[in-house]
């Protein structure tokens, strides 16, 4: 029997669903690095962790592809952030990934046999 290194699969699959998650999280108002990462921390109830090292990189080639656009907030008493909205390629890709990934969890919930009753 072979071992599967759990790690590997978890990182495989944040990093196919990371584009998704920062997208769908900044569809409706502009959200600073930070909050991302502890949205996608808190909705997940911890299953999902981006850190720095992976999620700053990750907005700024969102950034440089045109679907995410960013701009720098500062407000008294705290430190400068950048904060991202959706540019309208990127809620083209948002509404394109959205359903590719659907498709996927839909064909791999019958192909594993995990579809709801």
């Amino acid at each position: 029997m072979s071992y599967i290194n759990t790690h590997i699969l978890d990182r495989e699959l944040k990093k196919g669903s990371a584009e998704l998650l920062v997208l769908s999280l900044i569809e409706k108002r502009d959200r600073h690095g930070y909050e991302i990462n502890k949205l996608i921390e808190s909705r997940s109830d911890g299953a999902l962790r981006f850190n720095v090292a992976s999620l700053y990189p990750l907005l700024y080639r969102l950034e440089k592809r045109g679907w995410i656009e960013g701009r720098w907030v500062e407000k008294v008493g705290q430190r400068r952030r950048r904060y991202y909205q959706l540019t309208a390629d990127g809620r083209k890709v948002l509404a394109a990934q959205r359903n590719k990934w659907r498709d996927f969890v839909e064909a791999i919930n019958r192909i594993a046999g995990t579809e709801p009753a």
